[in-house]
């Protein structure tokens, strides 16, 4: 969307808010021994009490309020009572949601206690290559130059980008505009696959995926970063 007047811009700051104070919640409760449910749960309260409403589940009717994706799954992963998190996993958290009829959207990927299978360099590539991103974005620049942006920072540090995914237009709708980006930064793989359960993407030669992502007003100088409260830099 286009803002228009200081009411939309406080919408999309109000929207913003929710998601990013959730994900930063979900981020600091999660730990080895607890379900991807107990922490989807966690963080549909959270969002509740903003009075805000998943966009997943309101759009798309996604078995979850967030979605969690663990390990070898990229993204869309439906949290499970059955999926424990362990010390060392590399999970996906991706929190978006309705609130007063603006949408926004962010998300993180992060190790679990402590990195012993050696995924903190993908992490903070993909928190590296966002930054970097966001940092050349203004009115004017090309989407296409962005994607080749994060492309040729990602083989810099030795991985992919995912070719079939990519930031988005938010703000009236899950899919408008005011941008939510965001990186797919890959160990192996080009393309994502859905799998059988309908959600959960994988990739094409396996391996694994880190995302991070902002949901930001495009200016003629420096984005306005809508869920910096996330604190997914820090």
């Amino acid at each position: 969307m286009s803002i228009n007047n200081e009411s939309e811009l406080r919408g999309l700051q109000e929207a913003s808010k929710a998601v990013a104070y959730t994900l930063k919640a979900i981020i600091d409760f999660a730990k080895p021994g607890i379900s991807t449910k107990e922490l989807d749960n966690f963080g549909g309260k959270i969002l509740a009490d903003f009075g805000a409403k998943s966009a997943p589940y309101l759009t798309y009717g996604f078995p979850g309020w967030t979605c969690i994706s663990v390990d070898n799954e990229f993204c869309h992963g439906i949290p499970s009572e059955k999926r424990i998190l362990k010390e060392g996993d590399l999970i996906n958290i991706d929190v978006s949601a309705e609130l007063n009829g603006f949408w926004a959207d962010n998300g993180s990927s992060l190790v679990i206690g402590k990195n012993f299978h050696q995924h903190q360099k993908l992490v903070d590539a993909s928190k590296e290559i966002l930054k970097k991103a966001i940092n050349n974005i203004k009115g004017g620049v090309k989407i296409s130059d962005i994607g080749h942006l994060m492309e040729t920072e990602a083989k810099k540090r030795g991985y992919k980008v995912i070719t079939n995914l990519g930031g988005h237009g938010i703000g009236r709708s899950l899919h408008d505009s005011v941008v939510a980006i965001e990186t797919f930064i890959s160990t192996s793989s080009s393309i994502a696959h859905t799998t059988n359960d309908g959600w959960t993407m994988i990739g094409n030669k396996g391996g694994f995926m880190a995302q991070h992502e902002h949901t930001i007003v495009i200016t003629d100088g420096k984005p306005i970063i809508l869920t910096e409260m996330n604190e997914i830099w820090n």
